[in-house]
């Protein structure tokens, strides 16, 4: 038995709290995950692990185990990176978890900066408007946008977007062009967006002077994925209302006009979020460190 392999796959199996998701977190069959965690437990003659069909809970003597095992194994992690971090060299692999539009507009054209000083750390993006849980999927950082929720993370403010309303130069032609966020749900298709989580439509937000408004629109149509959002914008089905940053190339190349620029709401705050309980490795510190200079330049 590999020892030292079969204390990471244990640890995962814990932190993920299934078998199924532990092995496909590290990539591995899951019969090869259940054997180790098996050969680990004949090693040690205790139980670590209480199966059943529909549930899989921690014995007394795995959650001993797992934390004496736990810190073990960052002290070895931190053992390795600080060779590594000697020479200036971080490496290995990080999962990351983002939006739609942070990752298409903001990260992935940034990437080749980001390797061009780490060309040894591996990024496996997770794209999707979905929220991921950190500690089952064996996430080590994700990009999260608006008020903090997830109390339980440990947070870093990365920073702020502007918001602007937009539509193509053709569909104000059509309809004309509203001069007040009330004129949103009269005479004009305003293109919601609702949450991947509870398919809730979050409302268009404006403020103008301490006056407040939420518009839902009409509901003709509605996506949940923010690439989504603005290609519906750019076919002209609507107006959106959107962060600056994923729509001022298309200003700028005349394939969309702000409007209502005056009803704009406070700036969008954006964090990095991570396992408060979960060794900070040098190749993830490295990468926030550099998600804050990139969001540094949003306006």
């Amino acid at each position: 038995m590999n020892q030292l392999l079969a204390m990471r796959v244990f640890a995962r199996v814990v932190q993920a709290g299934s078998f199924t998701r532990a092995a496909d977190s590290l990539n591995m069959p899951k019969t090869s995950v259940s054997k180790l965690v098996a050969e680990l437990e004949e090693h040690l003659g205790a139980r670590l692990l209480q199966r059943t069909t529909r549930r899989l809970t921690v014995t007394a003597d795995g959650m001993a185990y797992y934390e004496r095992a736990l810190q073990l194994l960052v002290e070895l992690d931190d053992l390795d990176n600080s060779f590594a971090s000697a020479q200036g060299h971080p490496r290995g692999k990080i999962r990351v978890d983002v939006g739609g539009s942070v990752a298409t507009i903001l990260i992935i054209p940034a990437l080749p900066d980001f390797y061009a000083r780490y060309p040894d750390i591996q990024i496996e993006l997770g794209v999707s408007d979905r929220p991921v849980d950190l500690i089952r999927e064996n996430v080590d950082c994700v990009i999260r946008g608006g008020p903090l929720t997830e109390l339980s993370m440990a947070a870093r403010p990365l920073g702020l977007s502007s918001w602007t309303t937009c539509a193509t130069p053709g569909y104000l032609e059509r309809f004309g062009t509203p001069t007040d966020p009330r004129d949103l749900e009269k005479n004009h298709r305003l293109i919601s967006y609702h949450s991947a989580r509870s398919g809730r439509v979050m409302p268009a937000r404006f403020e103008r002077s301490g006056e407040k408004f939420e518009i839902r629109g009409q509901g003709l149509f509605s996506v949940n994925e923010s690439n989504a959002h603005l290609a519906s914008g750019l076919a002209g089905l609507g107006v959106i209302h959107t962060f600056t940053y994923t729509v001022q190339p298309h200003i700028e190349r005349g394939e969309l006009v702000p409007i209502l620029q005056d009803w704009r709401p406070p700036r969008y705050p954006f964090h990095v979020l991570y396992p408060p309980n979960r060794h900070l490795s040098n190749r993830v510190r490295v990468f926030i460190d550099w998600l804050a200079q990139l969001f540094a330049t949003l306006g």
